[in-house]
């Protein structure tokens, strides 16, 4: 850390001098321009660069593999590049498949230039017009309705049901690599938190409950797998496992109420009774576990699953509101 004496140059401007190691590093010299992004008590400074964008180049060579691949890109998109340049000594038709497929996951991202060696990625929207607060509201509505179908699915034997639920798991994690992508971007870029039009510590919070709900879409495309493997349930197992769903669903939802309210005496009341709930779907769990028990073997170790699947719902639930609790506290 380097401190500096604050002048006043012409009885009302006030001016400091930049360290000069890191102007040399950042190619700031007389006449450049920098950029002051205010935040409460901090003032951040950044040089302004003609071309924002920002550009990466990954080469594929020898990635046939379609999940790394895959990864490769989305990797590329979350930590932020606008432009990416795929590279490769001849880029196969497979490759060209796989990558075409983990584009149309990616919110905003298009293939804008194809050659037989090269394939260029750009996110065509800017960070103002993406809304984290959206996207996991959005979030939200998808992944808990995605469980309650799924333990509908699996009460009712209804196998479409369970294969619409595993579809809409990709537009959960289409939203949470755009949520990624944005937090990554403002951790980065601090003019990117003023396009958003929340603080950084708000993203943040933001960033870690859409990760709980990501869980929450994963568990309930879980809970419709296993509903493939099972017939109809009926009786006290199908009232207890609805019993465990509601409770279950309701930590979530009041942790997400919580989180988006902007009362912070509100937001902090309705986080303390989402978690106080947990103790009571533990319970329910445990009844459902004693009496699954007494089913066929194979029957009771997909009931097992799928009551851990709907106890860990809660569990996801409690995080988030911890991060309420936290985007509630008052700052130093």
């Amino acid at each position: 850390m380097e401190t500096r004496k604050v002048q006043v140059t012409g009885g009302s401007t006030y001016t400091v001098s930049l360290p000069k190691d890191w102007a040399t590093s950042n190619d700031v010299s007389a006449g450049s321009v920098v950029e002051f992004h205010a935040e409460e008590d901090l003032l951040l400074l950044a040089p302004k660069h003609d071309e924002d964008r920002v550009e990466g180049t990954l080469d594929i060579d020898g990635l046939e593999n379609p999940h790394e691949l895959t990864r490769a890109v989305m990797t590329m998109y979350v930590s932020g590049f606008d432009v990416i340049q795929l590279e490769a000594t001849r880029i196969t038709a497979e490759q060209r498949r796989i990558i075409r497929d983990a584009t149309q996951g990616l919110v905003g991202l298009e293939v804008i230039e194809e050659t037989s060696d090269r394939i260029v990625l750009q996110d065509l929207l800017d960070s103002s017009e993406l809304s984290i607060h959206n996207a996991i509201t959005r979030m939200r509505l998808v992944s808990l309705t995605m469980l309650s179908d799924a333990v509908e699915a699996l009460i009712e034997d209804d196998d479409d049901l369970a294969a619409n639920v595993m579809q809409r798991d990709d537009d959960v994690d289409r939203l949470w690599y755009m949520v990624s992508r944005v937090f990554r971007t403002v951790l980065r870029n601090p003019t990117a938190a003023n396009e958003i039009g929340f603080p950084r510590e708000t993203v943040f919070d933001y960033q870690s409950s859409a990760r709980q709900l990501e869980r929450i879409g994963d568990h309930a495309t879980k809970i419709a797998s296993l509903s493939l493997e099972i017939g109809e349930i009926s009786g006290d197992t199908a009232e207890l496992l609805r019993e465990l769903e509601s409770e279950a669903m309701t930590v979530p939802e009041m942790a997400m109420d919580a989180l988006l309210t902007e009362d912070s005496d509100d937001a902090v009341e309705q986080a303390n009774d989402a978690q106080s709930l947990i103790p009571s779907v533990d319970e329910t769990a445990r009844d459902i576990d004693s009496k699954v028990r007494k089913a066929d073997p194979e029957s009771a170790q997909i009931l097992g699953r799928v009551v851990d699947s709907l106890s860990r719902t809660a569990d996801y639930g409690g995080n988030i509101a911890e991060s309420a609790l936290q985007k509630a506290a008052p700052r130093p």
